[in-house]
């Protein structure tokens, strides 16, 4: 473990996150912010930058990937399973991001538990813990079908939403509470 460049109380974590349309890239930048105030050395990285990264100058990681249409991104599942015995040896989070984690639909949920399990099935890597978080709506930068297939899979949900303007339900203070306990655990498990 790296706690020889750590002080008490803190610990030197990896966020190594996959991102599509850019929300779960701002939803890895808010987890390395608050972290990093809070007082952890944080080195926040997009999983395609991290060929070579050696894993044992962390005491902990966060990975971050988004589900689209049943599947996490391709340099995710490949930085998972590459990395799979030096993850499973730290604290680790795993924060699944989606539209249907700002749901109830309990099929919805279903299909989300199933997401990640076939994510461990590919990967090898069981992570210390998983947290759904709620995506957004990013129609400025859909193209016209993509924006098309959303309206209708938000119109499905009973969403109103509008071709020119993005939805956020990323519930930012649940995110901050849960990232502060994980924290406060790996702390702990140091």
């Amino acid at each position: 473990m790296a706690t020889q460049a750590t002080m008490e109380g803190s610990v030197k974590l990896l966020i190594a996150y996959a991102s599509t349309e850019g929300q779960t890239r701002k939803i890895a930048r808010f987890c390395a912010d608050r972290l990093a105030d809070a007082g952890h050395f944080v080195e926040l990285m997009r999983v395609e930058d991290a060929e070579g990264l050696a894993l044992s100058r962390f005491d902990a990681a966060i990975l971050a990937g988004s589900v689209h249409i049943g599947k996490y991104q391709e340099a995710l599942v490949d930085f998972a399973r590459a990395s799979a015995k030096e993850l499973a040896a730290m604290p680790t989070l795993f924060l699944s991001v989606s539209l249907a984690a700002a749901g109830t639909d309990a099929e919805d949920w279903k299909g989300l538990e199933d997401c990640v399990a076939a994510f461990r099935a590919a990967t090898g890597w069981a992570p210390g813990r998983v947290a759904h978080v709620a995506g957004a709506f990013r129609f400025t930068q859909y193209d016209f079908f993509r924006a098309w297939a959303m309206r209708w899979i938000a119109a499905q949900k009973g969403q109103e939403v509008h071709h020119h303007e993005d939805r956020e339900y990323t519930d930012w203070p649940v995110l901050a509470r849960l990232v502060d306990e994980w924290a406060g655990q790996a702390v702990e498990a140091g």
